[in-house]
This record gives structure tokens, C-alpha cells and sequence, in this order.
């Protein structure tokens, strides 16, 4: 098995709120100058969101609520996203 590793949860509540499992974009903090990863602090070290490694896990998988981002790097990852997902 796999070292335990920090993630974001990118779907919405009114998902989570109904079903077993949530997506989530990994946690790095090996820099990669890549579009789709997210720049930002995370318990004072400097990390990045991986948008293009995001999946589905099941609930049961997650260990420990870590904390929030900061809103700056919120309203990065949903225009990234929107550009990932874009027509």
C-alpha cells in the first residue's frame, strides 16, 4: 500500500452530501511548471494541486481533515478546472 498522501477535494458538497465517494486532486510538493497544476501554502510549506491527476475515492480512504486553502488558490483551481473542461 501506498504512503499516505494529502489531497484537495474538488467536488461540490451537494454531491458529498449523497454519495460514498468524492473526487479530489492530489497534493504535491514537488514543483512542476504544468498548466494544470495550482500553485500554493499549504501548513507552511509550498505545494501544488495536481488538476490533472484528479479521481474518485471512496469516503472510507480519507484519514484526517487537513484544512482549507486559501480563496486566492480556490478561485485558481476552479478557473483551471473551467479550462481543463472547456469545449
Amino acid at each position: 500500500m501506498q504512503k499516505t498522501r494529502p489531497c484537495l477535494i474538488i467536488s461540490p458538497d451537494e454531491m458529498n452530501d449523497y454519495i460514498q465517494t468524492v473526487i479530489v486532486a492530489p497534493m504535491t510538493s514537488k514543483a512542476r511548471a504544468y498548466p494544470s497544476r495550482v500553485a500554493t501554502r499549504f501548513e507552511g510549506k509550498d505545494a501544488q494541486i495536481v488538476l490533472d491527476q484528479i479521481r474518485t475515492v471512496d469516503k472510507r480512504r480519507l484519514v484526517k481533515y487537513l484544512g482549507r486553502i486559501a480563496p486566492a488558490a480556490q478561485v485558481r483551481v476552479l478557473a483551471v478546472l473551467a479550462e481543463l473542461f472547456a469545449e
